[in-house]
């Protein structure tokens, strides 16, 4: 033991001269300054390497390289201008209207007055009556049938707010009857869904989708532990969920769809990891109108013990009733094992009032992770992101679903999934489009391998038709909607003959969006459309 103890002091002193004699070469400033410039380096590779396993090695290099061409002498401000003009092209003239704008009370109040001047500002309004894909739902006029129907219901509540129960017991009852009747049509009443799911109204898809993934967060922290949560969306997931993971600091995996437009069950699977807490999918996709495979994200969610939150913003009222019809639906709801939470807008099919959409749970262990405060002003608990909510629109989603009950809303699923086949089978006649995908509801998404399907988009747009641009692939879709069933032979004349313009005299029109949407698509710095966009909201409102 001695003999250790000696060899031991001997080789700490041998060593201690020798890294001494090493040192003595050194300035006693760069032997201060090396583990201060190694640690920075060590760092600066871990953020890049964190960079490149984030966005890959392309994107990462791409990045590197425009901020080091942003930094020449006038590139930077030269990119700028050019931004401002597509901004300018998008507003389309948006700034010369709002130099009329208010911008202070007026001086003495206008009275009953004011009404006047509303349907004044209305008149100005688009003509969206059977020419916007989706936006509004509901059939006929707005001033008769249901849509007089639900404007009387919701005036009649517009005073309330849900957040006093004690004073508006009947706002609260509504509430609870519109996510119990939604619940029963998305199989809470079936064996398999556990028959303890609950839920909660919201103002709309984007905030039930906000509130899933916040309560996936907060139950899987308290399930497993994790702090740093990730969540895997398909790309044709809805963009909210960029929103959500922002807002609540959850990295954001997207992967490809497959080949037939649906979540790639597989590239899932292959990005999960002991931080995922949630999987999402889609019935069905807003982009293209296709159901993703919920059957096999419920038994891959299952299987590693992590969230699935299904999006039924689109199809909560209508893929019940299509498959009551005998429609091909595949396996979507509570019934699913697996699933833990669904999203669902009444404001859509439901034909309710905008500003309404059901969030729900498979059991309240896991809702029951909500925003519950003690402070001075008391207790408070506020199972959503907002705390005060219009207990008018909710008075009004009641009214739409009691006044339609099953029979009305399978009779106007009959009738849009009818129009929605018609206009799937009028484009396969139209020799130079194609249909994205296999769409399983009422949206339908097109393209063309021949044409410029933005040009064909500008020709409609100057028809008075509202359509929506994709990218990835380029295309536009049309979300069918009551208004559509008396409209649907116009529309897919004005099709035929938008491509057969398009066809004889392609390139873009004077003022069209083609160029813009083109360029976009194809731009491969993905920041500066993000620029776009933020410059561009930051000049509407």
């Amino acid at each position: 033991m001695d003999s250790y103890s000696s060899w031991l002091n001997s080789f700490l002193v041998r060593f201690r001269l020798s890294a001494n004699l090493f040192l003595s070469q050194f300035e006693p400033l760069a032997l201060l300054l090396a583990p201060l410039l190694t640690l920075f380096i060590a760092r600066l590779l871990h953020s890049l390497l964190s960079v490149i396993h984030e966005k890959g090695l392309k994107a990462t290099v791409l990045v590197l390289f425009m901020s080091s061409i942003k930094l020449v002498p006038g590139v930077q401000s030269y990119i700028d201008a050019e931004k401002q003009k597509v901004v300018d092209k998008l507003q389309s003239g948006s700034k010369s209207k709002r130099e009329h704008w208010r911008t202070e009370l007026p001086t003495t109040g206008l009275g009953v007055g004011v009404i006047e001047e509303m349907k004044d500002v209305k008149s100005n309004d688009a003509d969206w009556k059977g020419k916007c894909s989706g936006t509004v739902y509901i059939g006929g006029s707005e001033s008769e049938g249901h849509f007089s129907l639900i404007n009387e219901a919701s005036s009649m509540f517009a005073h309330t707010n849900p957040l006093h129960l004690d004073v508006f017991q009947s706002v609260a009852r509504f509430e609870a009857e519109v996510v119990a009747m939604t619940a029963d049509l998305l199989g809470s009443k079936e064996k398999a869904s556990g028959g303890q799911v609950c839920g909660n109204m919201t103002s709309g898809g984007t905030e039930s989708i906000l509130l899933a993934v916040k309560t996936s967060r907060d139950y899987m922290k308290a399930k497993k532990g994790i702090t740093r949560p990730e969540m895997i969306i398909a790309e044709s997931a809805h963009s909210a969920y960029d929103k959500a993971a922002q807002y609540f600091n959850i990295k954001l995996r997207r992967v490809p769809v497959n080949k037939e437009f649906k979540a790639d069950v597989k590239a899932i699977r292959k990005q999960i990891n002991r931080k995922t807490i949630l999987i999402v999918g889609s019935a069905p996709g807003y982009p293209h109108g296709i159901i993703d495979p919920i059957e096999e994200l419920g038994k891959l969610a299952d299987s590693y013990g992590i969230c699935l939150h299904v999006d039924l913003c689109l199809g909560g009222f209508v893929l019940p009733f299509a498959r009551k019809l005998g429609y091909p639906i595949p396996p979507f709801d509570f019934t699913v094992r697996g699933v833990t939470s669904i999203s669902a807008d009444v404001h859509k099919y439901g034909l309710a009032p905008k500003g309404t959409s059901v969030v729900l749970y498979r059991n309240h262990d896991i809702r029951k992770v909500s925003n519950i405060t003690e402070w001075s002003g008391g207790l408070y608990v506020s199972p959503t992101i907002a705390g005060s909510r219009p207990g008018g629109v909710i008075a009004g989603a009641w009214a739409a679903m009691m006044s339609l009950g099953q029979q009305g809303y399978l009779e106007n699923t009959r009738k849009i999934m009818e129009v929605s086949k018609m206009i799937q089978k009028g484009i396969k006649e139209i020799p130079e489009l194609f249909i994205i995908g296999n769409p399983d509801m009422t949206i339908v998404a097109f393209g063309s391998a021949v044409l410029d399907i933005f040009e064909v988009n500008d020709i409609m747009s100057g028809k008075g038709w509202h359509l929506n641009a994709l990218q990835r692939p380029n295309s536009i879709h049309i979300c069918v909607t009551l208004q559509h069933v008396p409209v649907v032979d116009a529309f897919l004349q004005d099709l035929r003959e938008a491509v057969q313009t398009v066809k004889e005299n392609p390139g873009p029109i004077s003022g069209g969006l083609a160029p813009i949407y083109g360029a976009a698509g194809k731009m491969p710095d993905r920041g500066m459309v993000q620029d776009l966009l933020v410059n561009y909201m930051d000049g509407t409102c």
